[in-house]
């Protein structure tokens, strides 16, 4: 079967939806249930690998579907950095659903089909947003995305949970409709069109203070790149089942929010016209404070979720800080850390799941001396903090570098200091959890339990996400590449 490049981009979108039939149809039946979303995450894995083959063959792969009025129509094309984005998600959407299976299961919880349901829902939004050839395509599946994972937030169905639920989607939507939409009523208003482009849509004559407050719009109206003040949506979805936390810090929700300020910031604004905006230093010294305010707010949390969704918090400024330095560095430096952090932290997320099935326990101080009953999953924890942390032999170890690249190529020295306290901060809040598993001195011996790792499914998965990991640091060459021709579409520049 020769399937076209265009209708492969359209079934990344359709597969997940029609999966959601199957799994409403099987929904009695969890083996077959489950066998038919693996199968479709793969047959979406396949599309996607497929696209990639085609654009690295230099293949122009562009589909239109619907026009709504002049210049505002739902279109899709592939590029490199929607491209890198839809690789992670359909790769990762296959691994989490492997982890899944092993933790709906093994912690009892209900619902499963509406659980994995709404995941292939959240899915589809994500490859409509990752292929979006505008901001209004872009902006559509923005906030399917936001609707879809609603009732994953809240798949328990506590008060808690309900609450959680609220803040998620009071801040996600308030953001949107506030600051979001706004932004891009007025880009549509000065550029006169909302399509991505080289080098940006904004004219050489636009008027920089304008821009400039067009800018602040899309960065505090991106809310799920959890920029402060507009994070606490982060914390509060904590209350969701591992799986989702991992679907809403690694796959989906972050990353499009941290995908779309750099797609912003690379086809909205253009590299060379961000230096120029009044507003993007205040920006940039903004997302520093929140790497840093997060990383310390973290270290105060004895709970592991609490604790690794803000250190996300603190990551995803990182990459907002690489889109806004406007640099070749900054921009590869951003996308490979959108890659390297989806897979340290799905990595930290999948172990605080695991320990959580097989002990019950979900404080870090609780945590001393599993190593001894939990090896693979506290190792797992140790090579996923490294990535984190930015050092060898993992794959977050590039991303940085090339982050504290921009930093010295623009000369924001208080930006790289900040980046190099947070990398000490990251070592102090990830590293003592896996050195007290392994090592947890003379007052807490290792105990003989009867504990023992989690479900082997989840096992595999969290050691697959684990070997992704190292795979990034010892190869990263693909990764690069895809990240370097970011900045190679014609009419973008490639360095300042």
């Amino acid at each position: 079967m020769n399937l076209s490049l265009e209708l492969l981009l359209q079934l990344t979108i359709i597969l997940p939806l029609l999966a959601t039939l199957a799994i409403v149809a099987t929904g009695k039946h969890p083996n077959l249930r489950e066998a038919v979303t693996i199968s479709f995450s793969l047959a979406v894995l396949f599309c996607v690998i497929n696209l990639y083959q085609g654009l690295s063959a230099g293949a122009s792969i562009e589909v239109f579907w619907w026009q709504l009025l002049p210049g505002l129509e739902v279109s899709f094309m592939v590029e490199p950095l929607g491209m890198l984005f839809a690789l992670i998600a359909s790769f990762l959407w296959l691994i989490t659903t492997l982890y899944a299976i092993g933790y709906m299961r093994g912690h009892g919880e209900d619902n499963q089909t509406r659980f994995y349901l709404c995941f292939a829902l959240a899915i589809s939004a994500v490859m409509g947003l990752a292929f979006s050839a505008n901001l209004f395509t872009l902006f559509i599946f923005y906030e399917v995305l936001t609707l879809s994972t609603y009732p994953l937030v809240t798949h328990a169905g506590t008060e808690k949970a309900k609450q959680g639920g609220r803040v998620y989607l009071g801040i996600l939507l308030g953001t949107s409709i506030a600051f979001f939409l706004l932004a891009i009523i007025l880009t549509w208003f000065v550029a006169g069109t909302l399509e991505f482009t080289a080098g940006g849509v904004f004219g050489d004559n636009v008027d920089t203070s304008l821009a400039g407050a067009i800018l602040v719009l899309f960065v505090f109206g991106i809310g799920k790149a959890a920029i402060m003040p507009f994070h606490r949506w982060l914390p509060a979805a904590m209350v969701a089942p591992t799986p989702v936390s991992a679907l809403l810090h690694a796959v989906a929700v972050v990353k499009a929010g941290v995908f779309t300020i750099l797609k912003v910031c690379v086809f909205i604004f253009g590299i060379e016209l961000l230096p120029n905006l009044p507003t993007t230093d205040f920006l940039l010294y903004l997302a520093g404070a929140s790497v840093l305010l997060a990383s310390i707010v973290a270290m105060r949390q004895d709970n592991l979720k609490a604790r690794l969704a803000y250190s996300t918090v603190s990551q995803l400024g990182y990459i907002t800080i690489g889109a806004l330095l406007a640099t070749s560095s900054g921009v590869i430096g951003s996308s490979m850390h959108i890659a390297t952090h989806a897979f340290g932290k799905i990595t930290l997320f999948f172990c605080a799941g695991a320990i959580l099935v097989a002990t019950h326990k979900s404080k870090i101080s609780e945590m001393r001396g599993l190593g001894f009953t939990m090896p693979v999953t506290m190792f797992a924890f140790f090579i996923a903090s490294l990535s984190i942390i930015g050092v060898p032999p993992a794959g977050g170890t590039w991303s940085k570098w090339f982050l504290l690249m921009g930093t010295m190529e623009t000369g924001y020295w208080v930006i790289m200091m900040v980046l190099m306290v947070s990398s000490l901060l990251n070592i102090a809040y990830l590293l003592p959890i896996p050195y007290h598993a392994f090592f947890p001195g003379k007052d807490h011996p290792a105990a003989k339990t009867g504990i023992k790792e989690a479900p082997m499914v989840s096992l595999v998965a969290l050691s697959i996400t684990t070997l992704g990991c190292l795979i990034l640091f010892i190869y990263p060459q693909p990764l690069y590449e895809l990240a370097k021709t970011i900045l190679t579409v014609p009419g973008v520049s490639h360095a300042r």
